[in-house]
């Protein structure tokens, strides 16, 4: 997770020249809302890994020194069809078996480097069902034993982007109450500099707006999550339930992690990865490098789109799935969230 800021605020310190997390341009230069801010001047250079299994050889792709065996081993089930718990994976000659047992070493620590060939074996000792075929080509048993991208549900409080937002960022950590503070880091960062943040980017004058979003019945968008996005120095990805699409904040700011959000016209929901040990933690923190999870969440909101649970805002008559309600526009779908905490709406 990323480690708390001085100063009360979660999340990282500000990269040098981001007074309060906002990025600054170089002399000379312009920057947009998603502006390039160099993290410390550090680089942490991809890795290119090799995985040999049964059915072929695969490259590995967004590994780094950084990265945790976790994320190893969940591509290479991605890639191979092995679960985790029964991955053995060897490297050197003579091949050597790899410890794999705690999920959050990282590579680094493990006797591998970027160009090593990593032979990946079924281990044949754990005991398994008997396989059936899905449609996908799979055995039932594989699929059910991958680890799997799913949504976390959060309050519809108004506030559930900030909730959304601490969730990934903080590892698993639910914690409504964190969207004042939110709020006030948020005013804090636009009010520090009036001239960016201008009213033709907020829509209000910046004064306006900082009185506006530390309200606790305002939502956050796109502006909330471009700063959040500097202030975390990481990658914010908001895929789209209605139009399967991703938008991506700090793609070009060279940020080394992502994270991962869902967003259906009115509600948004963190995304993780989960795994079938019971006791292994959800995964919210991705590498940069990774674009299967991003494939995975495209899945998730097509799926969402197939099942209609999207909200079009702009023209819509909507039901609650939960309740079944009628409701009109985005106000009645606000205030029914509001009041129930109902948060599955589909279109009539």
């Amino acid at each position: 997770m990323f480690r708390p800021a001085k100063g009360g605020h979660f999340g990282v310190h500000p990269a040098p020249g981001c007074p309060g997390g906002v990025c600054q341009p170089a002399a000379g230069t312009k920057a947009g809302p998603t502006g390039v801010c160099p993290v410390g001047g550090r680089t942490n250079a991809m890795w290119r890994l090799r995985c040999k299994a049964k059915e072929g050889t695969h490259v590995l792709q967004g590994l780094s020194s950084r990265t945790r065996v976790r994320e190893l081993q969940g591509q290479i089930a991605a890639i191979t069809g092995i679960s985790p718990g029964c991955q053995r994976i060897l490297v050197g000659y003579p091949p050597e078996c790899l410890d794999l047992s705690n999920g959050d070493t990282i590579l680094a620590d493990l006797p591998i480097q970027s160009g090593d060939m990593l032979i990946v074996e079924e281990d044949q000792s754990r005991p398994k069902t008997s396989p059936t075929f899905t449609k996908y080509g799979a055995p039932s048993y594989v699929r059910e034993t991958l680890p799997v991208l799913t949504r976390m549900a959060v309050p519809a409080d108004n506030s559930c982007l900030f909730t959304s937002v601490y969730y990934v960022v903080e590892g698993g950590v639910l914690n409504p109450a964190c969207a004042p503070e939110m709020r006030r880091l948020i005013a804090q960062i636009v009010a520090s500099d009036p001239d960016f943040y201008s009213e033709a980017i907020l829509g209000k004058t910046n004064e306006e707006y900082c009185d506006w979003i530390k309200r606790d019945d305002t939502w956050g968008g796109a502006i909330e999550i471009s700063i959040l996005s500097k202030f975390y120095q990481c990658e914010i990805c908001v895929v789209d339930t209605q139009t399967v699409r991703i938008d991506r904040f700090g793609e070009d700011a060279g940020y080394t992690k992502r994270v991962l959000l869902i967003y259906d016209g009115i509600h948004y929901d963190p995304l993780q990865r989960v795994f079938p040990d019971p006791d292994t933690p959800p995964l919210t923190i991705f590498s940069s490098y990774d674009d299967i999870v991003l494939v995975q969440a495209l899945e998730l909101a097509d799926e969402a789109r197939k099942k209609r649970q999207f909200t079009d805002v702009n023209r819509f008559t909507l039901r609650c799935m939960v309740c079944q309600k009628g409701l009109t526009g985005q106000a009645e779908a606000r205030d029914h969230a509001k009041e129930t905490g109902h948060t599955n709406f589909g279109e009539v």
